[in-house]
């Protein structure tokens, strides 16, 4: 059977330890932020379901009620929670992505 040096990196990098713990970082991390925006936004959804009433306050003498930064909060928390996955993308795992080929090339 012909193995090519592909087959060869490839089978380096799955037996190193540093890739799965990458794999085990990258994946608690993906579902952390998941659960997290699945909360904030169910929790709005049920706030516009079961208490419609709290959300038609008005804020002040104008017609903007406590609805809309609420909804404008989920929107920049949906902001924030992918930017942290970015960050933590580009910055930690492109890193020890390298790493881990670095070792598998030698």
């Amino acid at each position: 059977m012909n193995v090519s040096n592909g087959d060869l990196i490839v089978e380096k990098i799955v037996a190193n330890r540093k890739y799965h713990a990458l794999k085990r970082q990258r994946n608690v991390l993906s579902w952390l932020l998941t659960l997290l925006m699945l909360v904030v936004y169910f929790g709005f959804i049920g706030l516009i379901a079961f208490n419609k009433a709290f959300l038609a306050v008005p804020l002040a003498s104008g017609v903007t009620t406590r609805g809309i930064p609420i909804a404008i909060g989920v929107m920049l928390f949906a902001i924030i929670v992918t930017a942290v996955y970015v960050f933590f993308s580009n910055i930690v795992y492109d890193k020890l992505s390298r790493n881990i080929l670095e070792d598998a090339c030698k």
